[in-house]
């Protein structure tokens, strides 16, 4: 596995690990994780695939972007990597948060997506799911970090889960904390913000989840898929958020189907 740093505008780095040849498959991990929380899909896709783990910004040894970033601000990066890559349009996976940034990056320019995929996404949430997560946002900005909860609410006490949970552990404890409150706080305001754009995906579109994630739901799965044109809805049962993790071999067949699936042969402009 290769470490590389891209140099972006504004004196940015985009740190990523790149293994395999082939067409190119980004990833873009979840707040407060890194590169390296794809490992069993970099693993497995890259016998096949070029596959590029990005750290997101402020996380890893990628920069930041400031403060006040929205949802917007992280797909504009994501596009800014795509482009500096010059592998022409690219598959394009994301979880969690980085599942908001890769549907936000097809609607804005599916001429640089080839395929999306979207792992325990969020979309239109409650008022209540909207509030809940709002909060913890607004903790994480006063410098309180909670890890006990997520990890509680991510994994089950199963012996072959233990593993990743270290993992995830590590991970959560070791983020920046400023940069990890500026992309919760995108996260918790960004589920309707490329809401309306599903309707103009017309790339083949995987959107998968855990039967048991209570934020994101097996129903957000579905509507998001119902929406899209070319749209596939895969609940996983009896799994939670980090289903990539917990359950790799079904989510990694999942990936290969629809890394299978014949694309557009003329992209589509954007409509939005």
């Amino acid at each position: 596995m290769t470490s590389t740093t891209l140099h972006l505008s504004n004196n940015r780095v985009a740190h990523y690990l790149e293994q395999g040849t082939g067409e190119p498959l980004v990833l873009i991990h979840g707040v407060g994780m890194q590169a390296a929380a794809w490992y069993p899909q970099i693993e497995a896709l890259s016998a096949g695939f070029r596959v590029i783990s990005v750290d997101m910004p402020g996380h890893g040894e990628s920069s930041a972007l400031p403060a006040n970033a929205g949802l917007e601000q992280f797909v504009a990066w994501a596009i800014e990597f795509i482009e500096a890559l010059d592998a022409g349009p690219v598959n394009l996976a994301g979880h969690s948060m980085g599942s908001l940034i890769a549907a936000g990056a097809a609607v804005t320019r599916p001429d640089l997506v080839k395929r999306v995929a979207v792992l325990n996404g969020v979309y239109r949430r409650t008022v209540e799911a909207r509030d809940a997560v709002l909060q913890r946002a607004a903790e994480l900005r006063s410098g309180t970090i909670d890890v006990d909860t997520p990890l509680k609410r991510w994994f089950n006490a199963e012996e072959a889960q233990r593993s990743a949970a270290q993992k995830v552990e590590s991970w959560l404890k070791s983020v920046d904390l400023a940069a990890y409150a500026t992309a919760y706080t995108a996260f918790a305001r960004g589920d309707e913000v490329y809401a309306d754009g599903w309707r103009t995906i017309a790339c083949p579109a995987l959107v998968l989840t855990g039967s048991d994630d209570p934020n994101s739901t097996p129903d957000m799965t579905q509507r998001m898929a119902g929406v899209a044109h070319r749209g596939q809805a895969v609940v996983i049962q009896d799994e939670r958020h980090m289903v990539n993790l917990t359950a790799p071999g079904q989510v990694n067949r999942a990936l290969l189907a629809w890394l299978k699936t014949e694309p557009l042969t003329e992209p589509l402009t954007s409509e939005v």
